[in-house]
């Protein structure tokens, strides 16, 4: 397997219902290609200074880009509560988990707004936001902007929307407006309003997040010509309704039905028919308290955006009916009486304003037609359940529709009023459950519509520009999405063409068919696979973020999404008027009507994802990618496996790696209609200057001269000043040059005086060493061998010299020992071998005699040889008085020529 499989099996595992994975991630090597061998002593070299990674504000400022010095710069600068980074053209957004004070106040705001060049802050959202503002002050080609909020779930695109949608309901506001008791009617406030609700119907909370986005939305802002916000709609995307019906484990329903729980007063709660301890099968986890708990809001917001306190009651009955339903439970038993649980059944039915017997005969008994006769006939206990879950899930879907047409009738602006938008884009993130079906295929899918967006927009178009513009430029390699989308959406064969096929045939769907049909028509495809050794029928797509398995098991009925026209029928008599208005059109849906039987569930959803992407394209994208430190939504924790993964998937790195080696810093240029703006101006100060001086009169003339000579006191003042700062200083120089000279002649004549003494030092080393060496050369040369003294014959003496200068050692009865000295003296001798010393002149005489260490005593003289016994040929000693070479030599003679007796 490779490590690109290796790590989006991580991936998955690190999304397995919210849990860690653990054993998964012990048997992973996280190898990456940037990260070999080659690059670890940059790598090193770039972390050794950590203490100052935080002030990167700029990824593009890291050398070199690999995931590891990206990973460590992000984490400095969570670890300092720094949770923005520039990333080239991107943002990176890490989530802090916790309130940050006066990050976004209304000073921030203003702040980032009225600063010349924000870029030059500190990262923060704020940036992003004023710089699609300013492109459409500017009227910057395309003039309409897009901010793209991408990320997984519970890396806090949410929260970002709602602080993006605030920053322009503040800096974009109509000044005109004065504040007053009509300050909930502006559109800013609607704005603003809209998020609650919106929330509190589409949010819920999961293992990942607590307000977890279970629908997709584009919120367009729309400004007026003077840039000024006057309205705004909303665009939602496959709503989850299937969590009305079936919540994951340790998961909840949607945050509506658990403020109506918390919030909701003694009154309302009898109005509902909701006791304070009453348990709802489709409420689980009612115990747990979050933020997002608050029933007053979200009837605040309502109530600012003009539903009045009879249609919030109407709304509010619609969903307790709802949760009494989910407590009707059915049996097998034959007795129509014992059939489902009429207590209630007959409250839902008195909630939802329906007769409680047409009712339990719409979840009992199906219609079927048979020519132009309908039969009626009984329904299973599996049958009933899904006809009952069918039924909440539609009114719920209507319901939401409803609201969220609603707010768009109350804050979007008449089309003439408005010429350009922003559009803010919050989507549901990449998910891979335990068990994934349909909802996460269309989420999966819609990132993956997303992600391509990116690729296409910047990771390749922006390396042709380069190209375009002459740069020499090797293209920066990237995971292309393009095969998963043809595999998904692709014609004519593709997942959801197989499956619309499968569900527009009139026959039960079997899955272990359509799984093997599956098998057939696409093998060809590397990013779909199967384990054939599974029971259950399943297949599995490599996306860009993860390998996610997916059930086919109930995928085809989901897709066909049936409503039962009996159910139809029966709502558009309630006597709710709210239940008659949004099912008043649903009857134009029936499926039982030919033509529109055909649209299943991914081909809106994919319509009116393709309908987004064209939005997206005529449009200036603006990203922000959120990243989610920790899988368990920790306060201030960052794990490195969950964070490199998601840059990964994201493909951050390789952002960084274009932007960089590009141009990560960018001017813009002023637009035609800026440079007329300016002009424009120019002119009108310099009309208004020639006024001011046509209407000045003669006695103001005087207050200007007097003017004019302060002024030039002052000027001369300061010149004065400057003459004698400046002679100062100039004496101060000459001083400092000065000194500098003596002190490089000082030490220019030290060293000169130290290089004669070390140039006199090593004349008498080597002098020295020269005699040393001439000294040890004559005595090896002197030196005789002892074998060849014994056998040489002994010079004849001249009888003069006998006469005088002998001396017979023989008559000695002892051997006495001898020493040389002053030059060395050549001892060889064999023992009863006679030596005699024979010497010239007195003086040399007395030398050699001086040689000799004689004892006193009479009796104790022996001389005795050192080349046998010691093992020593010479014997050394240096002169204490000067010796000439022609007495040395002559003594050496003198002294080779002695014998001695042993």
């Amino acid at each position: 397997m490779s490590s690109a499989d290796n790590r989006r099996n991580v991936r998955a595992g690190y999304r397995n219902g919210g849990a860690t994975v653990e054993g998964l991630i012990q048997n992973v090597d996280f190898s990456h290609p940037s990260l070999n061998d080659s690059l670890e002593g940059e790598i090193q070299a770039f972390l050794i200074n950590e203490d100052q990674l935080h002030t990167y504000d700029d990824l593009t400022k890291v050398n070199p880009v690999t995931p590891t010095t990206v990973l460590k710069c992000l984490q400095a600068r969570y670890s300092v509560k720094v949770f923005y980074t520039h990333a080239g053209c991107t943002l990176v957004a890490l989530n802090p988990f916790q309130p940050v004070p006066d990050l976004y106040s209304l000073d921030v705001m203003k702040e980032y707004h009225y600063a010349s060049q924000p870029q030059e802050f500190k990262p923060h959202i704020f940036i992003v936001a004023e710089e699609a503002y300013r492109n459409v002050q500017g009227q910057l080609e395309p003039v309409n902007q897009s901010l793209v909020v991408s990320g997984e779930s519970g890396a806090g695109k949410t929260w970002t929307s709602r602080c993006l949608m605030k920053y322009y309901a503040t800096v974009a506001a109509s000044s005109s407006v004065m504040k007053s008791q009509d300050t909930v009617e502006r559109i800013e406030r609607r704005v603003l309003d809209s998020n609650p609700i919106m929330e509190a119907f589409g949010n819920a909370c999961t293992l990942r997040n607590n307000n977890s986005s279970r629908f997709g939305k584009y919120i367009q802002l729309q400004l007026d010509r003077c840039q000024l916000l006057v309205g705004a709609s909303v665009q939602t995307y496959l709503l989850e309704k299937t969590r009305v019906t079936c919540q994951p484990a340790n998961e909840r329903n949607f945050h509506i039905f658990y403020q109506m729980m918390k919030g909701a007063t003694d009154q309302q709660r009898k109005e509902w028919m909701m006791s304070q301890d009453q348990c709802f099968a489709w409420l689980p986890n009612s115990e747990k308290t979050v933020e997002e708990d608050c029933f007053d809001e979200t009837v605040e917001a309502m109530v600012h955006l003009g539903i009045h306190a009879e249609r919030q009651q109407q709304i509010f009955r619609i969903l307790a009916g709802i949760l009494q339903l989910g407590n009707v439970s059915f049996s097998s038993s034959t007795d129509e009486s014992q059939t489902c649980h009429l207590n209630f059944l007959q409250r839902a039915a008195e909630l939802l304003c329906v007769p409680a017997e047409e009712l339990q005969t719409c979840l009992r008994v199906r219609t079927l037609k048979a020519g132009k006769q309908n039969v009626l006939k009984p329904c299973s206990q599996a049958e009933c359940s899904v006809r009952r879950d069918c039924l909440a899930k539609l009114i719920y879907a209507q319901l939401f529709e409803w609201i969220v047409t609603f707010i768009n009738n109350s804050i979007c602006a008449d089309k003439s009023t408005w010429c350009n938008f922003i559009g803010v884009l919050d989507v549901y993130g990449f998910e891979c459950f335990q068990i994934n079906n349909l909802e996460q295929l269309c989420i999966n899918y819609a990132n993956e519509k997303l992600q391509q967006h990116f690729v296409a927009h910047y990771l390749r178009a922006q390396q042709e520009e380069y190209v375009s513009e002459g740069l020499q430029w090797s293209f920066v390699k990237y995971q292309d999405n393009q095969s998963c989308l043809d595999l998904i959406e692709g014609s004519p064969i593709s997942v959801f063409s197989l499956l619309n096929e499968e569900s527009r045939l009139n026959r039960a769907s079997d899955a272990k068919m359509f799984r093997v049909r599956l098998e057939k028509e696409l093998s060809d495809n590397g990013n779909i696979s199967w384990d054939k050794f599974s029971k259950v029928p399943h297949f599995t797509v490599a996306h860009y973020a993860g390998r996610v398995n997916y059930q086919i098991e109930g995928m085809v009925e989901k897709n066909k999404d049936p409503v039962p026209a009996e159910l139809i029928n029966l709502f558009e008599k309630s006597d709710n008027p709210l239940l008659q208005e949004i099912f008043a059109d649903k009857k134009t849906e029936n499926p039982t009507n030919r033509g529109l039987s055909k649209v299943t569930v991914v081909s809106k959803f994919k319509n009116s994802l393709e309908n987004l992407m064209k939005i997206l394209h005529t449009t200036t994208p603006h990203y922000t990618r959120c990243i989610k430190p920790n899988p368990d939504c920790k306060p201030l924790t960052f794990k490195k496996e969950e964070v490199i993964m998601q840059l990964e998937a994201c493909g951050i790195v390789e952002t960084i790696h274009i932007s960089a080696a590009g141009f990560p810093i960018r001017l813009k240029f002023f637009s035609p209609r800026q440079w007329l703006e300016l002009l424009f101006c120019h002119l009108i100060l310099l009309s208004l200057l020639g006024s001011l001086l046509a209407c000045l009169l003669v006695s103001q003339l005087d207050l200007l001269e007097d003017q004019r000579k302060k002024i030039l006191s002052r000027c001369a003042f300061s010149i004065q000043c400057c003459w004698l700062r400046y002679q100062r200083r100039r004496r101060h120089t000459h001083r400092q040059s000065a000194t500098l000279i003596q002190a490089a002649v000082r030490s220019w004549l030290v060293r000169k005086k130290v290089r004669r003494w070390n140039r006199a030092a090593g004349v008498i080393q080597n002098k020295w060493k020269k005699w040393r060496t001439l000294l040890k050369s004559l005595a090896e040369a002197e030196l005789d061998d002892a074998k060849d003294v014994v056998e040489e014959d002994v010079p004849v003496l001249n009888p003069v010299v006998r006469e005088r200068g002998s001396v017979q050692l023989s008559t000695i009865p002892e051997p006495v020992p001898v020493r040389g000295w002053p030059m060395g003296l050549a001892l060889a001798s064999a023992p009863s071998i006679t030596v005699s010393l024979t010497a010239t002149g007195f003086q040399k005489m007395m030398s050699a005699m001086a040689s000799l260490n004689l004892p006193s005593r009479r009796g104790q003289y022996k001389v005795t040889t050192n080349q046998y016994t010691e093992e020593l040929a010479s014997i050394r000693a240096q002169p204490k008085v000067r010796a000439h070479p022609h007495a040395i030599k002559s003594l050496i003679t003198f002294l080779s020529a002695g014998i001695f007796s042993i």
